[in-house]
């Protein structure tokens, strides 16, 4: 079987296309052609007809499979143990490093991160270890820019190193890990921003607030948009996640109770009609912890009254029970 065909696979199934029974299926199915087409080559097989090779083959790939698991539970390891001593080396050490010696530490780790993905992307063929690796080395590359330039001006150029590496890395390996990566770099992104640019020195906290409320609403439409080309899973339930952070700054803005409440239920709306059309329990997951969390607080903010917040909670279960009714019925219609 080509390393194009397995590649497209496995890509199928991380976007949540196939099942990876289905993938191993069609898998097996193309293996079992080409054995026969070697063996025979002017008369296709049946398929119902195995030879002896399907059958060695079957026999094969499970030493194999644990071959590779344990190689890609070796790399995590190697890969957060370096991380760690990293973490552990500068915090004991960061009040008697010099400048030189900060940067040189974080810069070798990125380097070495990094480097080890892009071979195992190119050599190994282990693309979701190789991800997560790069994951890692994008964020510790953040870090090493941001301690080499220092303060306001470092803290943006960390981020922009990062998210470049983190948009590159998605753009190749387009993997899971790597949109995880990009959305945690976003975020601390959206706080600097916020902060170092767009925030007065006279401004208050709660007044910035609401500009990193936007911010998070910004990320969530990227996210949207990634979903239609990456894994969507992943991508829409990152939005999700964007959507309830943007909630939270709402709710520290002053008199942002409404707008955290309008946002804290836009997102989840728009995770649970996907689950409705999906079926993917992560939508639903998502969307119901948002619920959960923000109406609560949003309504004791506007009330200051647990009456108010029983009432509305009681009003958006009525809607919320309204709504699968009206699916159930429309499923069964169909």
């Amino acid at each position: 079987m080509s390393s194009r065909l397995d590649d497209e696979l496995s890509r199928l199934v991380s976007a949540g296309v196939l099942r990876q029974y289905q993938a191993d299926s069609i898998r097996d199915a193309a293996d079992a052609e080409l054995d026969a087409a070697l063996a025979d080559p002017g008369r296709p097989r049946p398929p119902d007809e195995p030879g002896e090779s399907e059958q060695a083959k079957r026999t094969g790939p499970p030493a194999a499979a644990h071959a590779n698991a344990l190689v890609e539970v070796l790399g995590y390891i190697g890969g957060a143990l370096l991380l760690g001593a990293v973490a552990l080396l500068t915090l004991a050490n960061w009040g008697e490093m010099g400048r030189a010696a900060r940067v040189s530490t974080g810069t070798t780790a990125a380097v070495v991160l990094l480097g080890v993905a892009v071979l195992l992307a190119l050599v190994g063929r282990r693309r979701q270890l190789s991800a997560a690796l790069a994951s890692l080395g994008c964020c510790v590359a953040g870090f090493a820019t941001f301690v080499a330039i220092e303060g306001e001006a470092g803290r943006v150029a960390g981020v922009m190193v990062a998210l470049a590496l983190a948009a590159g890395g998605l753009w190749w390996l387009k993997e899971s890990s790597l949109l995880v990566a990009t959305f945690g770099i976003l975020a601390v992104g959206v706080l600097v921003i916020t902060s170092d640019v767009l925030t007065p020195d006279a401004g208050s906290a709660a007044n910035s607030a609401g500009i990193a409320g936007t911010g998070f609403i910004i990320v969530a439409f990227v996210f949207a948009m990634l979903g239609l080309v990456r894994d969507q899973v992943t991508s829409w339930s990152l939005a999700g996640a964007a959507m309830f952070s943007s909630s939270i700054c709402w709710l520290v803005q002053e008199r942002g109770e409404i707008m955290a409440l309008a946002v804290g239920t836009a997102g989840p709306a728009a995770l649970l009609v996907a689950y409705g059309r999906t079926r993917r329990s992560a939508y639903a997951v998502v969307g119901c912890a948002i619920l959960l969390v923000i109406w609560p607080i949003s309504l004791y903010q506007l009330t200051d009254n647990l009456a108010g917040v029983a009432i509305g909670l009681v009003v958006a279960s009525g809607v919320l029970l309204l709504a699968v009714l009206m699916l159930s019925r429309r499923r069964s219609n169909e």
